[in-house]
């Protein structure tokens, strides 16, 4: 509450004669010159991320210090490593009739992505398991403002935590915002900064959304009945083969990595840390894996909408751990 205080009057003082005063950038087109110099496998561009300030920008990174150490207390699923897995995959080819694997969501200014990539890979599996039958969204609105246990919603989570919810209390659907999909769409608005001077950019003063548990007017279905629930909680052992089994055999899975600042400017090729600070925590989907000319790649899903990055996806150096990408990785199995 005294952050949230804090930041209401922070922005009340910025206001001068009815005007925002932007803050200072944080992102610089040294750092973007710095990382195409190094000629290292990926090119930095200009994104949005140019006009926020690092305090707007930390806050998207929701996953909370702890859960690193809370993962490695969890014992991993062990699979047997399929003799035919492929060099290359993409789930979205793989399962063409689940439409949600090939969506980029936008967690607007608020530090949710251990939701999002919760549910975007409880989408996918939901569909993949029942074979394309059941297409729909699982709502990162019920579970940002409703999962206690979760962490601090908009002030960053855990996201074993969200699976776990997801099995026990279950999660609604809902669509992304302004889409009046499902029981609960999300409802902070996505920040793509096409402003007209007059009010402030997304700038990290959205606050956790109240837990209601009721649909929105007009959904048919009363929210208890609208509940989907998953039948397992499990982490995935910090090994290339193991995950590339893992999102081979059951769908798209949510992993934590450490993001300092030179991914904000991430545009094409295979993303490895090349220079900048720690920015903090944060939680993406994986969804499939292969070579960019001999340098092996995750590829992954977003959340900050198709305007950062190739589209909304990206690129990470596999097999090395890369910020930590290969040690957070959960999942689950949907109830159908």
């Amino acid at each position: 509450m005294f952050l949230r205080l804090c930041l209401v009057v922070c922005l009340a003082l910025a206001a001068v004669n009815g005007r925002f005063v932007k803050p200072k950038p944080f992102l610089t087109e040294e750092l973007i010159n710095e990382v195409n110099a190094a000629q290292t496998t990926w090119k930095a561009a200009p994104s949005k991320f140019m006009t926020w300030s690092k305090e707007s920008i930390t806050r998207l990174m929701g996953v909370r210090p702890e859960y690193f150490e809370q993962h490695k207390l969890i014992t991993p699923i062990q699979h047997e490593v399929p003799k035919d897995l492929p060099d290359n995959f993409d789930a979205r080819d793989q399962w063409p009739n689940c439409q949600s694997i090939k969506e980029v969501r936008d967690q607007g200014s608020c530090g949710s992505c251990w939701a999002f990539g919760a549910v975007e890979a409880m989408t996918d599996r939901i569909c993949i398991a029942s074979s394309g039958a059941k297409n729909f969204h699982i709502s990162a609105e019920d579970l940002v403002s409703c999962c206690d246990e979760c962490g601090f919603g908009c002030d960053g989570g855990f996201p074993q935590s969200a699976w776990s919810y997801f099995k026990t209390d279950g999660l609604v659907t809902g669509g992304n915002y302004n889409t009046k999909q499902g029981c609960e769409p999300y409802s902070i608005p996505a920040c793509d900064h096409h402003v007209n001077g007059t009010l402030p950019p997304c700038q990290g003063e959205q606050p956790t959304p109240d837990c209601k548990t009721k649909c929105i007017d007009g959904y048919p279905t009363p929210y208890a009945k609208d509940k989907h629930f998953g039948s397992s909680v499990y982490a995935v052992r910090s090994d290339q083969t193991q995950i590339k089994t893992e999102i081979f055999t059951n769908g798209p899975v949510e992993a934590a990595f450490t993001v300092y600042a030179d991914f904000l400017t991430y545009k094409t090729g295979v993303y490895k840390h090349t220079t900048g600070s720690v920015l903090g925590g944060h939680a993406v989907k994986i969804l499939g894996w292969g070579l960019d000319g001999t340098t092996p790649y995750w590829l992954v899903a977003n959340s900050w909408n198709e305007d950062w990055g190739d589209k909304g996806y990206f690129k990470i150096l596999r097999g090395k751990n890369e910020c930590g990408i290969e040690d957070g990785i959960v999942a689950g199995a949907p109830k159908l």
